[in-house]
C-alpha cells in the first residue's frame, strides 16, 4: 500500500501481498479503527500520515519538501556507476534529475545500486525517510530489468510530484515535442 502511494481496492492488495482476499479485508479494517489506514472512498483502502508514521516515516513540512527538492552540490549528488569502480560520469543532482537521469544510466547499473541500497541512502541522505522506504520495498519485488526500471522512476516521480506540491513550487511540465521546461 505505501508503495503505490494511491488508494487500492482490498482484493488488489490481497493480490500484491500473495494473501487470500478475507483475511486481508479484515486486517484492513482493523487498521482503519487503529487509523493506520482510512478509506478516501467506499471499497479503496489507502495508508494514513498515522500510518506512515507507525512505519518510521516522519510527516514531511513544507520547509523540509523544500529541502528534499533542493539542488545537491556536486559532492552530494548521486554517482552512478556499472559496479565498484566503474562510474557512468552520470550525476543526479536532484529528485527530478535523478528520476530523468535513471532513463539513460545503464540497467546493470539500476540493479547494482539498488541491490546494494544506494538508492536508499541516497534518498535518507537528502531527507527523504518515505522514499528511502518505498525504494526499498520495491527491492523485495522479484522485477525484469526494465520494469524494475519503470516502477523505480514512478515512485521517484511521484514523490517529486507531491514534494513540489507541498512545498508550493510550480511543477514543470516537459513539452513533449521540444523538450524544453515550461512552468505551470
Amino acid at each position: 500500500m505505501l508503495l503505490n502511494d494511491k488508494p487500492m481496492k482490498a482484493l488488489d492488495i490481497a493480490k500484491e501481498a500473495k494473501k487470500e482476499y478475507q483475511p486481508v479485508n479484515m486486517h484492513l479494517l482493523g487498521l482503519i479503527k487503529m487509523g493506520y489506514v482510512s478509506l478516501p472512498e467506499k471499497g479503496l483502502f489507502i495508508i494514513s500520515e498515522k500510518g506512515k508514521r507507525f512505519l518510521g516515516i516522519p510527516e514531511v513540512t513544507k520547509e523540509k519538501a523544500v529541502a528534499i527538492l533542493a539542488y545537491a552540490p556536486h559532492d552530494k549528488a548521486f554517482n552512478f556507476y556499472v559496479t565498484v569502480g566503474k562510474p557512468l560520469s552520470l550525476h543526479a543532482h536532484s529528485l527530478r534529475d535523478f528520476a530523468n537521469k535513471l532513463d539513460r544510466a545503464d540497467i546493470v547499473s539500476v540493479e547494482f545500486h539498488l541491490k546494494r541500497g544506494d538508492f536508499e541512502a541516497w534518498f535518507k541522505g537528502i531527507g527523504d525517510e518515505e522514499l528511502a522506504k518505498k525504494t526499498a520495498l520495491l527491492k523485495k519485488r522479484v522485477l525484469a530489468s526494465e520494469d524494475l526500471r519503470i516502477q523505480l522512476r514512478g515512485i521517484v516521480e511521484q514523490r517529486y510530484l507531491e514534494l513540489t506540491k507541498l512545498s508550493g513550487q510550480p511543477i514543470p511540465i516537459e513539452d513533449e515535442h521540444t523538450h524544453e521546461h515550461t512552468h505551470s
